[in-house]
């Protein structure tokens, strides 16, 4: 996959909640609503067909796409 399958929000967003912040926060921080942030989550599990949240950032830092 490429290093790019992120859309920038969907980067943005993965990368708060390895920082451990909730829907709650991202949404705060960020100016959106939280549905849209567990839109942009949802998108990038279907994206990786990986079953959750935290699959889905098992698989990107695997794919080197986010980083701890």
């Amino acid at each position: 996959m490429e290093k790019n399958i992120l859309t920038s929000r969907e980067q943005e967003i993965f990368d708060l909640l390895i920082l451990n912040k909730s829907t709650e926060e991202i949404a705060a921080f960020l100016g959106i609503s939280e549905k849209t942030v567990r839109n942009h989550i949802s998108n990038t599990i279907l994206k990786l067909g990986v079953k959750g949240r935290t699959q889905a950032v098992i698989e990107l830092v695997r794919l080197g796409v986010i980083n701890f």
